[in-house]
């Protein structure tokens, strides 16, 4: 089984990242297993940062990496929190810090222009000066609730209402929301071109 180091500490996501890549013979190990600090995220972009964490798991472990980076976008507020949805409420703030500062910024907006969107950028580079990284996004539009909803999932999931469900992100179940979230099809893209860049190695 093949070892991909993932730029992240968040049980969360390695829990999805395994479970989504399980059968490509892969095992995705959270960079917190080696003693290195975590990238800085300079970019001003989602696709900017997947890289220089994936780049930077690469150097500090030898090994191929895989990065994400996600966040919400909301409409109302011009598209933050963006690439600053994990330090919202400011750094080392918890997932319930940042969604509440957003409901705060919200609470005067009516329903109907409480629309957003979850995007992911996922990067998978083979070594630190991989020329030619895998890149692939996902995207899962949706609406902010009033209030929180839910104990399933992290991050902003129970603020996150999905229309089709009638229900918030953190009141599906993994298997619901691997199957719609921007994760979900951003890492289904993912899948795809590793599997592919495997039978033509192999």
């Amino acid at each position: 089984m093949s070892q991909i180091v993932l730029a992240s500490n968040n049980a969360g996501k390695v829990r999805e990242f395994n479970e989504l890549l399980a059968d490509l013979n892969m095992e995705i190990i959270p960079q917190g297993k080696w003693d290195f600090p975590e990238a800085e995220e300079t970019g001003l972009s989602f696709v900017e940062n997947a890289i220089l964490k994936a780049r930077h798991a690469c150097e500090h472990t030898g090994l191929p990496a895989l990065a994400d980076d996600s966040g919400i976008e909301v409409d109302a507020l011009d598209g933050a929190p963006g690439i600053y949805s994990a330090r919202f409420a400011g750094q080392g703030a918890s997932d319930a810090d940042n969604y509440d500062l957003l409901l705060n910024k919200l609470k005067d907006t009516p329903s109907a222009e409480r629309s957003a969107r979850f995007q992911c950028l996922l990067v998978y580079m083979r070594h630190a000066k991989d020329p030619t990284p895998l890149i692939c996004q996902g995207a899962w539009e949706g609406q902010i609730l009033s209030t929180p909803q839910g104990d399933n999932g992290f991050g902003y999931d129970p603020v996150f209402y999905v229309p089709d469900l009638d229900c918030s992100a953190a009141q599906l179940s993994s298997e619901q929301k691997n199957q719609r979230s921007h994760r979900g099809q951003a890492l289904r893209a993912l899948h795809a071109q590793l599997q592919t860049r495997l039978q033509e190695a192999g």
